[in-house]
């Protein structure tokens, strides 16, 4: 394997093993200072909201000046972030945390630019797209299983090591990392409007149809993720040792998916376009599946939604990285990144509202949406 794959993979896996440490200990942290499920999902949107404003931004200038510096500008805000987090004695101190997060949160994004750049064709894209998406995968194995074992200390100390994790991986990326982006364009504009290229996005007729099946994908899988912890300490009375058992869980099925099934089964049998149909139903059947809150239909549900996460954000990464301009591939997956941070402003002010009313209503709303999701895309493929 090239020397610059295995310094962009290691990157991406030191970022989301920080990443997988957290999120299912967050909901326990955060409760020791009285929030409620609302206030908790708010500041899921809090750190969304920010990483929605700097996506598109932070894509745009990856095209511009390179993957590179925007990389190690980003892994050392989500350093910064972290240490806020874990030092915070207040709520207001925790959402700065998030905050200073959010400002530059384009680790994952640039890192798939990087990949795009030194793929030579389409299928060594979505090979190389899937091996990043693994990456993810591995990261949600080990993480929420090191961050398990963390919580047993103090739920505030596995933020520390997300911290510390990210800060060598900038001063890894500043010194080993070399740039990829051999096309770039200095004297490109640049609108620090987030809304801008959502607006350019909407009237990209060959895109338009991906983003739209990317906004079910992200609400849907948004909505669910941000009450997971909540749901299973309310429904199951599970421990925050317990819950990271769950994700890691998800993340040998995302694994096993992005590893060997995409290109050994999913796409030898099916098409690029059936992928994205089948896998929006097989997403809705995980989450009609957790709504029942029967403890052993919920670990069917974690395998269907392991295997639509790991296809889904595959396919229709590469299909739009395929389908865009070559100087403004950046841009486009920027676009993805701040669509899936718009929704993850949305759905967990949704969630949080709608889950106090009751656990199991989240997962029935990204059921719905999900199942509106796939009879677009029948439709869509149809008219083709």
């Amino acid at each position: 394997m090239r020397r610059d794959k295995i310094i962009i993979l290691t990157s991406v896996l030191v970022d989301v093993l920080g990443f997988g440490i957290v999120i299912p200990i967050l909901p326990f942290y955060v409760g020791e200072f009285g929030a409620s499920p609302t206030t908790i999902t708010l500041m899921f949107a809090t750190f969304s909201f920010f990483a929605f404003l700097s996506a598109p931004v932070l894509g745009g200038l990856s095209d511009r000046i390179g993957r590179r510096p925007v990389l190690i500008l980003s892994i050392t805000t989500t350093a910064l972030g972290w240490f806020v987090f874990a030092s915070a004695q207040s709520l207001w101190q925790l959402f700065l945390g998030r905050i200073i997060d959010g400002m530059a949160a384009g680790n994952f994004t640039t890192a798939q630019n990087y990949m795009v750049d030194i793929s030579k064709d389409e299928k060594e894209r979505t090979h190389n797209l899937g091996i990043v998406g693994a990456m993810f995968g591995i990261g949600f194995v080990l993480g929420p299983f090191i961050g398990g074992i963390l919580s047993k200390i103090s739920h505030a100390f596995p933020f520390w090591i997300a911290g510390a994790m990210a800060a060598c991986n900038a001063i890894s990326a500043f010194f080993f990392l070399p740039e990829t982006h051999k096309n770039r364009n200095m004297h490109s504009s640049m609108s620090f409007n987030p809304f801008i290229p959502l607006i350019r996005a909407a009237k990209h007729k060959v895109l338009r149809p991906l983003y739209f099946f990317w906004s079910f994908f992200a609400f849907a899988i948004v909505s669910t993720q941000s009450v997971f912890g909540l749901f299973m300490k309310d429904v199951f009375d599970f421990t925050a040792f317990q819950t990271g058992m769950l994700f890691t869980i998800t993340g040998i099925v995302i694994v096993l998916n992005q590893v060997h099934l995409l290109t050994k089964f999913w796409m030898v049998k099916f098409s690029q376009s059936s992928l994205i149909i089948v896998m929006l139903f097989v997403l809705a059947s995980s989450s009609l599946l957790a709504a029942t809150e029967i403890l052993t239909l919920f670990f069917v549900a974690l395998i269907f939604s392991g295997t639509g996460q790991a296809v889904l954000r595959v396919v229709i990464t590469s299909q739009a990285a395929a389908k865009s301009d070559p100087s403004q591939k950046g841009e486009t997956l920027g676009i993805l990144a701040s669509l899936m941070s718009a929704y993850m402003v949305i759905a967990p002010l949704l969630s949080g509202f709608i889950y106090e009313i009751h656990p199991s209503f989240p997962f029935l709303v990204s059921a719905a949406l999900l199942i509106v999701g796939g009879f677009y895309s029948i439709q869509q493929f149809k008219t083709r």
